[in-house]
Formats: C-alpha cells, sequence, structure tokens
C-alpha cells in the first residue's frame, strides 16, 4: 500500500463517494448518508492509538462507531487508501484483515476468520482493485488477488488469483479477467442457475423418451434421433458449465 500523510488519507475518504456514488447530489450529504465513511475516517483514528498501544481506547471509539453506523471494524486492521465502503450496514472486517489500496466493499461483507488461535493471521488480505459484492463472506487466511471480483452472497475459503471472477457457495473461480465497470455485478454468471437450468433440461428430454416415443415411431428412429440430438445439445452445455468451475 502506498504512503501518504494521515491527513491526505483522510482528504481521500472524504472523496471516495463523490467518485464512486452517482446518488450523491450535495458534499453536505456526507454528514447524514454515508455511515461506511464515517466508520473509515474514525478507524484511521482508532487504527492509529492501537498501533501505538492506546489499545483500549481504540476499541472505545470503534465501538461507538460501530453503534451509530452497525459497521464492526476492528482497530487493528489494516486498510489502505482510496477504499469505499458503499452502504456499508452490516460490514464485518476482523483482526488480521489487510485490505489494499482502491477496494470496493459493499453491505454485508464479513472478512471473517476461521479459528480462535490468538496471535495468527486469521483473516483474509484482500489486494488493490478488488470488489467484493454486498452480503459475500471472505473467511479466514486466504488472499483474493489485485482486481478480482466476489460475486454477491458468496462464501470464499480458498485463495482467488488476480484478475478474476468468484461466485457462489462455495466460491469458485469461474472466469479470468472482469469487466472493468465495478458496479457491473449483473455481468457475472449464476453457475447454481446454470446447473438447474440443464437439470431441467435433462429431465425433459427423459420425459419425452418415455412418454412419447411409442413402437412404431421409435421403430422408425426418427424419434430416437430426436432425442439423440437433444441429448448431444446438453452434453455440450454440460461441458461448458464444467469449465467455468475451476478449483
Amino acid at each position: 500500500m502506498s504512503h501518504a500523510s494521515f491527513w491526505q488519507i483522510i482528504k481521500e475518504d472524504f472523496t471516495q463517494p463523490i467518485k464512486n456514488d452517482p446518488a450523491l447530489n450535495s458534499k453536505f450529504e456526507l454528514l447524514f448518508n454515508y455511515p461506511g465513511v464515517w466508520a473509515l475516517v474514525n478507524y484511521r483514528f482508532a487504527h492509529k492509538l492501537y498501533t501505538h498501544n492506546f489499545k483500549l481506547l481504540s476499541r472505545i471509539i470503534m465501538g461507538f462507531t460501530q453503534f451509530v453506523t452497525n459497521i464492526d471494524l476492528h482497530p487493528a486492521a489494516t486498510v489502505g487508501r482510496r477504499v469505499f465502503f458503499d452502504h456499508a450496514f452490516g460490514l464485518v472486517i476482523g483482526e488480521t484483515a489487510i485490505i489494499g489500496d482502491d477496494v470496493l466493499i459493499y453491505q454485508g461483507v464479513t472478512l471473517g476468520g476461521v479459528n480462535l488461535n490468538k496471535g495468527e493471521k486469521r483473516h483474509p488480505t484482500i489486494l488493490s482493485g478488488a470488489v467484493i459484492g454486498a452480503g459475500a463472506k471472505v473467511l479466514g487466511d486466504i488472499t483474493v488477488g489485485h482486481n478480482c471480483r466476489i460475486g454477491s452472497n458468496s462464501v470464499v475459503v480458498k485463495n482467488v488469483p488476480d484478475e478474476s471472477t468468484a461466485v457462489g457457495i462455495p466460491a469458485r473461480v469461474i472466469t479470468k479477467g472482469r469487466d472493468k465497470n465495478p458496479m457491473s455485478h449483473n455481468k457475472i454468471p449464476d453457475i447454481n442457475k446454470e446447473l438447474f437450468a440443464y437439470i431441467f433440461k435433462r429431465m425433459k428430454v427423459l420425459e419425452d423418451a418415455m412418454g412419447t416415443c411409442d413402437k412404431d415411431s421409435c421403430e422408425k428412429s426418427t424419434c430416437n434421433k430426436e432425442i439423440h440430438d437433444k441429448d448431444v445439445e446438453l452434453e455440450k452445455i454440460y461441458e461448458l458449465y464444467l469449465k467455468t468451475l475451476k478449483d
């Protein structure tokens, strides 16, 4: 993460909604409508106190911040520059989490741990340029790479390589590279929906095979050929689906 003066970083925190939220019509709105900004600014002060061993005071500051903003951000976490918490309600960021520069995190996201071993790195590292969709859970000492996108409500428990998109429960990498627009979550494919669509189409082919093929048509092989063609088409769809799932 790049270096800058403390007050320069604070100034950047206040400018992020102007750059990232088209709903902002006035700088005055920052005072009342952007809890993520206030949580982040309070964190900057609390983190500075925490690193100077004023741990109790820093926890009190962030406890008050949590009460006011509904954002649970541990003062020991590391948060880079130009980070934006969009809407931010329900956001949970654990003690050893590391967030790089230019990261966009939506509401309901958890950067959580999976063990109780004090002194260990227990929370995720989110590298620069990543986008974490609403409700996503990123758990454990894993790394989400540069410029990655995590789909909404996904549960990430493994490393995600740079320039990737990961979705699902548990999340799987479905593509390398991503749309340059960080807001375009509508372009992330729904792999569960694709699998269910495949299953329903397969069942329809089997029902047609059992219900519409009488003895005469099957002897002429017309019906068999039609079902075979549908089956081949479905197999191609299924193969494409499997290619999107990468361990």
